[in-house]
């Protein structure tokens, strides 16, 4: 007879699953050996908390839910951050915890929380599965629910003596289609109306635009289109094509170069913005661009986002249903097209400095020149993701991964080394600062034994680099940011992995190329000097005047 877990496991099977994440403990134990008896690799790291990264990077990667496992009271808990990273960030996941026997209690309390209801403001849907004959029900609409917009992790607790309970052969239930609502044709047509009459329309791309499955179709209709687009840090290569309507990445809320193109638009249709990000725009109450929502679900209101109108259904069907509508009849936004030469001048300045440490700009230019087209920069987060967010140019969608929802540090390793994983054949880079990279750093023993080429470039500043750069903004003394480093470059060789030290702006293209050449995983120490954080992000943006009046 089977028992519980085998019937877990052949759920998971029927849903395609071919990889799971995490670290098991004494109540995983049947779990782990019907694991071992099936199609199914069990990916041991060295954290749940990276485990939990990796199913994330999964399901944004592909739009089909990561799973991971972890045993139950501590191992449980530490997928919290994990779960809420792809719960505010939009990526379907699963996790999977054990739980002591519920029909005794021979070891009383001990290690019990209660995981379940810890788990349910960071999961779209958290259950504990009290019978075998339940679990395929239960696995398939833990799975719906995960990818069903918007997508999300899902938590299911399995306790020891039902994974453990032997059981008659239960059928799985078919997988089936998620067939999304689509926009009526009323408030499609009333959306085209508002865009025809605005003199100056401009498209924003947000984090529910950069869905695996909208690529095509959003790349095309904004093509069709012909408006004037720009993204946020989430939207970021929702567009394929180095786009000659591309303005830029609102990197912040307001006052960087992009945003002059912001203040000149009449008309905003912000396609798929979801406010869990930093606003990329502060909407006034009066006197600024109307806004269309236009996303799978209706607009969260608030201070800073009230559209003035909504189209709701999935979103590449409703993009190509107003490019249906609008292509052809819009005319050539010349002025603003001749903004974003000088948007993206302004940004791109610089960037061949050869001041070393290296500054951000040379950072991001450099890297961007040892990357192909399709190859995938993982960010951890730092000062230098908006560095990233604002200069780094993609032309394949999700070639730049980053978080501006949960923004936690120590993801940026684990999420690169999920990208390796299902794109073997590309470049795939891991940029974190010291921080963030030490957070989950143990993780390059899990990358080296499972044969990654993976290159982990750690910027070296020796602090937490962005609270100390707005320490000093707010004018507050250095105190309490700074720490001291291992040398990164005997740490990685300790872990099997190979070493380099940039010691010149001029080395980095040679070493990120000489890493990248060598195979397996290489890690990079860069230092790096963040002092054009206030001359440019403070002084210049403060003081700076447009370009271009377009009133």
């Amino acid at each position: 007879m089977k028992k519980g877990s085998d019937l877990l496991v052949e759920a998971l099977e029927n849903e395609g699953v071919d990889r799971v994440f995490g670290v098991p403990g004494e109540e995983n134990l049947d779990v782990v050996e019907s694991l071992r008896k099936s199609k199914i690799e069990l990916v041991l790291t060295r954290h749940e908390q990276a485990a939990a990264f990796m199913a994330a990077t999964h399901g944004r990667l592909t739009g089909r839910p990561g799973v991971c496992i972890a045993t139950l009271g501590p191992g449980a808990l530490n997928f919290s951050t994990g779960a809420a990273y792809a719960h505010l960030g939009g990526m379907p996941m699963i996790l999977l915890t054990g739980q002591k026997p519920i029909m005794s209690a021979k070891q009383a309390r001990f290690q019990i929380v209660d995981v379940v209801a810890s788990m349910r403001p960071l999961t779209k849907m958290t259950r504990q599965i009290v019978s075998p004959g339940s679990i395929p029900s239960v696995v398939r609409d833990a799975f719906r629910v995960a990818m069903e917009e918007r997508p999300g992790p899902v938590h299911l607790e399995l306790p020891e003596d039902v994974a453990a309970e032997e059981v008659e052969d239960i059928p799985m239930i078919p997988v089936h289609s998620l067939d999304r609502p689509i926009a009526p044709p009323a408030p499609l047509d009333h959306a085209a109306r508002m865009i025809l009459a605005a003199k100056r329309p401009l498209v924003m791309i947000g984090a529910a635009g950069n869905r695996p499955r909208l690529v095509e179709p959003l790349s095309a209709a904004v093509r069709r289109i012909g408006l004037p687009f720009f993204n946020t840090q989430m939207g970021k290569g929702a567009v394929t094509g180095g786009s000659n309507l591309y303005l830029g990445t609102a990197a912040l809320s307001e006052g960087d170069y992009v945003h002059e193109a912001v203040a000149a638009a009449d008309l905003i249709i912000a396609v798929g913005h979801d406010t869990i990000e930093k606003p990329p725009f502060l909407m006034r109450q009066a006197g600024g661009p109307k806004v269309i929502h236009l996303g799978f679900q209706s607009a969260n209101v608030e201070q800073v986002y009230h559209p003035d109108a909504e189209v709701i259904g999935d979103i590449g069907v409703t993009m190509t249903g107003l490019a249906d509508r609008l292509e052809g009849k819009l005319p050539e936004q010349k002025q603003t097209l001749e903004l974003r030469q000088k948007i993206l001048a302004k940004i791109n300045a610089r960037a061949e400095e050869d001041r070393f440490p290296v500054t951000p700009q040379r950072l991001v230019h450099d890297v961007r020149a040892v990357m192909p087209e399709d190859g995938m920069v993982c960010l951890d987060n730092g000062m230098y993701k908006i560095w990233f967010a604002r200069n780094y140019r993609t032309h394949v969608a999700n070639t730049l991964l980053l978080d501006n929802a949960l923004a936690t540090m120590g993801a940026g390793l684990p999420s690169a080394m999920m990208a390796a994983m299902l794109h073997p054949e590309r470049r795939v880079m891991a940029v974190c600062g010291d921080g963030g990279f030490m957070m989950n750093s143990q993780e390059m023993e899990t990358a080296v034994r499972l044969g990654l080429n993976l290159v982990v470039l750690v910027l070296n500043d020796g602090a937490y680099g962005m609270i100390r750069w707005k320490q000093a903004v707010d004018k507050f003394p250095d105190y309490g940011m700074t720490f001291g480093n291992p040398d990164f470059v005997r740490y990685a060789e300790a872990y099997g992995a190979k070493g380099s030290r940039v010691t010149s702006a001029e080395a980095l293209v040679p070493t990120l190329e000489a890493a990248f050449k060598g195979g397996g995983v290489h890690l990079v120490d860069c230092p790096i000097d963040y002092s054009e954080n206030t001359r440019v992000l403070v002084e210049e943006l403060k003081n700076k005047v447009p370009d271009v009046d377009l009133a």
